[in-house]
């Protein structure tokens, strides 16, 4: 039989690049341990190419998102997206291969764009009951009322570019001194931000994704950050821990976990998405869903995968079969 071709898209063109390339060795490994033709596809904004053993570049024609190897044209059956960040994690990728007809791994183009962008995604699941920060929108063009925000959110709050990923421009704010240089800050990375009030509790993050039309919710991974809070340092640089499963009560863990399964439904998602919250007083709060977390072997989803006795060849192998088309 011959093997199921899958290319795993990395790279991108945010500041995540280079942890995109990391997960993305990661999905390849196992991948191919999993029995498929596995293809190395680095995505940069100045070109695409499929990266072989031999380190040698065999460029993407855009056109129908295929490469030659041995004198051969190459289409691939499925992709495996881990870009984190644009335009892997916002739609752009989703709506591309939706256009060709290749079916990719993560949620479909407006469920990225929707939950890439935090205050519309706040906005939307609001509006059914799902418990998060009092928050303040400021778009670059916008006056700024520091008053008002004050009087909206309080202090300690967080300042953050509303579309980045990585905690890249967040700052904890804790007196009006320091809420404009954070603010200043954060629009070095979007032009639209999102201010919220710094809630009180342990961090924890949820993995969850469809298996045969059914979501599977992992165990609850706690987040103790060194630093103020989790920022880029305590996410990438060793300055965190990051326990699974979380040291929380047996009833706050199936309120995470159920949590999580209602957002998956509500946003009508697909794939592997991890969401994050802070149980303040006993119930989760959401901070963000993540269409595209990360996967290297120090990653948060990996560790539940293992907590939860399921090999990575195995979960990413599941995330392939779910959108290949059923015979």
């Amino acid at each position: 039989m011959t093997p199921i071709k899958v290319a795993v898209i990395m790279g991108g063109f945010s500041n995540e690049q280079s942890i995109s390339m990391e997960s993305g060795a990661t999905v390849v490994k196992h991948l191919q341990d999993a029995g498929f033709e596995v293809f190395a596809v680095h995505i940069e904004p100045n070109q695409w190419y499929y990266l072989d053993g031999k380190n040698k570049k065999h460029r993407v024609d855009k056109g129908n998102f295929s490469f030659e190897v041995n004198s051969e044209r190459v289409v691939p059956d499925a992709v495996f997206n881990v870009i984190h960040g644009t335009p892997g994690e916002d739609g752009y990728m989703q709506a591309y291969f939706e256009l060709l007809g290749i079916p990719q791994t993560s949620c479909n183009f407006y469920q990225a764009a929707l939950s890439f962008n935090k205050r519309d995604c706040l906005a939307v699941l609001k509006q059914f009951g799902i418990k998060c920060a009092q928050s303040y929108y400021l778009n670059k063009q916008t006056p700024v009322a520091l008053e008002e925000i004050v009087k909206t959110v309080g202090f300690p709050c967080f300042v953050k570019p509303n579309r980045a990923g990585s905690s890249y421009g967040v700052t904890k704010v804790y007196q009006m001194e320091e809420l404009q240089p954070a603010i200043d800050k954060a629009f070095e990375e979007d032009h639209q931000i999102l201010i919220e009030t710094a809630l009180v509790g342990t961090e924890v993050s949820v993995g969850a994704y469809d298996k045969n039309g059914d979501v599977q919710v992992l165990l609850p991974t706690e987040i103790v950050s060194e630093n103020d809070f989790f920022d880029y340092e305590a996410k990438y640089l060793g300055k965190s821990q990051e326990i699974t499963p979380a040291r929380i009560s047996e009833e706050e863990t199936a309120k995470a976990q159920a949590e999580t399964a209602r957002i998956y439904g509500l946003l009508e998602m697909s794939g592997l998405v991890r969401c994050d919250f802070i149980l303040q007083d006993g119930e989760p709060y959401f901070l963000e869903v993540n269409t595209n977390p990360g996967l290297s072997e120090a990653s948060i989803i990996p560790k539940q995968a293992a907590t939860a006795g399921i090999p990575l060849a195995e979960l990413f192998a599941q995330l392939v079969h779910n959108v290949l088309p059923q015979k």
